[in-house]
């Protein structure tokens, strides 16, 4: 699997990672078997997974609880562990973001209350450093907590060597050159699938210019991509679809005759639609890390194969000229 940098950090990991949102079940992602969880990350290792990505709000502290099951039985130094902080259901300081499983959760991006977040993740995990951290979204109103205060907090917690590289999520422009220029930015995380492409326009380009990583997530849209939606499919209320663009009834349809189109690409290359689409992600540039997620062994071993598909430029630019008309459509 083909090592890429991420950043500046010195830190080269494989391009595919293993996105663990939904090894925190509850009601995003439904209950969920743990040791099923452990044991997908322990296959993903075995397939040449070296990144494992969290956050301290999926499942509020069980997806982290997991991965940290699951770490003790990995040799440490060999994968590297991201998860990320200003998401606090502790108190009401902050600006408010969303409510769920009993919980309100708040956006705060100041010194003191990441430090207590990456302190939580240590101890939840079982680790005396994070190799990633992450601010998972940023603050609602510009400018509330400066970037320049939450950067160097970051800068501190990795010269007190509790992280190794520092990372941004759910940024826009302005944000991500705040960061740039207020210490060293090794990656930025955003969602990019070949139907919604926004980091595209604006945010690669930057990251490219700057010597940043971009790792995108649901490259195949929350299973979408797969082509194992029927037409008639319908997201249940509250989980993580639902309200989902390409989600909607009149749309599901109209991306399974996208895929239907490009089985000469599955039978060419001996791989599935969601590997075509995972692939295509790694191939928009040598900057782009992609992360997929899974909490089984066929999941995690059908993803694996992804980044190994030969796919030529030509058929790169054939399934971007048929999702652009897709898009073009949806309007």
């Amino acid at each position: 699997m083909e090592q890429r940098a991420i950043g500046r950090s010195g830190i080269t990991v494989p391009a595919l990672g293993l996105g663990c949102w939904a090894i925190g079940g509850g009601t995003w992602w439904g209950e969920n078997d743990d040791q099923m969880s452990v044991d997908t990350i322990h296959r993903a290792y075995d397939l040449g997974i070296r990144w494992i990505d969290t956050a301290r709000v999926y499942g509020f502290g069980h997806s982290e609880a997991v991965v940290g099951r699951a770490l003790r039985g990995l040799p440490r130094d060999q994968v590297v562990v991201s998860t990320k902080c200003a998401l606090q259901w502790r108190d009401g300081e902050g600006e408010y973001h969303f409510s769920r499983d009993g919980h309100e959760v708040y956006r705060n991006l100041t010194p003191a209350s990441i430090r207590r977040d990456l302190e939580d993740s240590l101890l939840t995990m079982g680790l005396e450093t994070i190799d990633v951290l992450y601010t998972h979204w940023q603050c609602r109103t510009y400018g509330r907590v400066p970037v320049a205060e939450t950067m160097g907090e970051l800068l501190k917690m990795k010269k007190e060597g509790k992280i190794r590289a520092i990372g941004a999520s759910n940024v826009d422009l302005q944000v991500l050159a705040d960061y740039d220029q207020a210490g060293e930015l090794d990656v930025i995380q955003e969602k990019l699938s070949i139907l919604d492409r926004k980091p595209e326009a604006e945010l690669l380009p930057f990251c490219e210019a700057h010597g940043i990583s971009l790792q995108t997530y649901s490259p195949i849209e929350q299973g979408l991509l797969s082509g194992k939606a029927p037409d008639d499919y319908r997201p249940k209320p509250g989980e993580v679809r639902e309200n989902r663009v390409w989600w909607r009834p009149e749309n599901i349809p109209k991306v399974n005759r996208m895929l239907k189109g490009w089985r000469d690409l599955t039978e060419k290359y001996g791989c599935t639609t969601a590997n075509l689409c995972i692939k295509w992600n790694s191939m928009l540039s040598p900057a782009v890390h992609v992360l997929c997620g899974a909490r089984k062994i066929p999941q995690i071993e059908e993803n694996a194969r992804a980044l190994d598909v030969p796919m030529s430029r030509e058929d790169f630019l054939r399934m971007k000229r048929d999702a652009d008309a897709l898009i073009a459509e949806q309007g």
